[in-house]
């Protein structure tokens, strides 16, 4: 379990730096919205070796990794943070400025799951669900990440319901069925994303004879 901190403050950087902005809107060879709704805005990150972001601003937020990678961000105070990060890690960030440049030797690939509104928690999340095995990664008072591997035996009925919103994020090829809004995704690539809505009626089952590998932002 990790957690990056970078401070909140100040509005410039060595004076060239104006008021953070956007991400999408200063750096959209980077910055890629795959979701956006009322409780979250899931970007795709993916940075080339080099690759540097504008000075932007995140609300709180959870970042999933997809591959691994090193980053230098810069705050709008000009303090300067290393992160080396793996691939199926995941990290809270409360909500912040900063730019950054990849300082690694391949692409950096991620999932930032950005927390709309500030609304008190009104769930607590499950320790495990049947047929699944749960590994906490990172925990926040608004929202937890699981990496959760189904095994062949998974399946939710129809018209199941939590009581919590959740961002499903594949970290490889799957073949897990869910249905959600009259719309069934059975095919996933590295980094696609699924909303799965506080109290929206579902359905999911494994598909496969081997387990499947996912990570779930879950949204208190």
């Amino acid at each position: 379990m990790r957690r990056l901190a970078l401070a909140v403050a100040g509005v410039c950087l060595a004076g060239t730096i104006g008021l953070a902005q956007d991400p999408v809107a200063v750096s959209p060879k980077i910055y890629q919205v795959v979701i956006d709704n009322p409780q979250v805005r899931v970007l795709r990150v993916v940075a080339a070796p080099g690759a540097k972001t504008a000075m932007h601003q995140h609300p709180d937020n959870m970042t999933v990794l997809l591959t691994n990678g090193k980053m230098d961000f810069t705050d709008g105070d000009g303090k300067t943070q290393t992160v080396e990060m793996k691939a199926g890690e995941a990290m809270w960030s409360n909500a912040q400025k900063h730019m950054g440049v990849n300082t690694g030797t391949t692409p950096l690939e991620a999932i930032v799951v950005e927390l709309k509104g500030s609304a008190p928690p009104k769930a607590t999340l499950p320790a495990s669900r049947p047929n699944m095995t749960m590994t906490k990664l990172a925990d926040s008072p608004r929202a937890e990440a699981f990496k959760v591997t189904a095994d062949s035996s998974f399946k939710e009925a129809p018209k199941t319901t939590h009581d919590y919103d959740q961002v499903v994020i594949a970290t490889a090829p799957s073949t897990l069925s869910i249905e959600v809004g009259g719309k069934t995704t059975s095919t996933w690539k590295r980094g696609d994303a699924l909303f799965i809505g506080r109290g929206q009626p579902h359905q999911a089952q494994s598909t496969s004879s081997k387990p499947e590998e996912f990570i779930i932002v879950a949204i208190k």
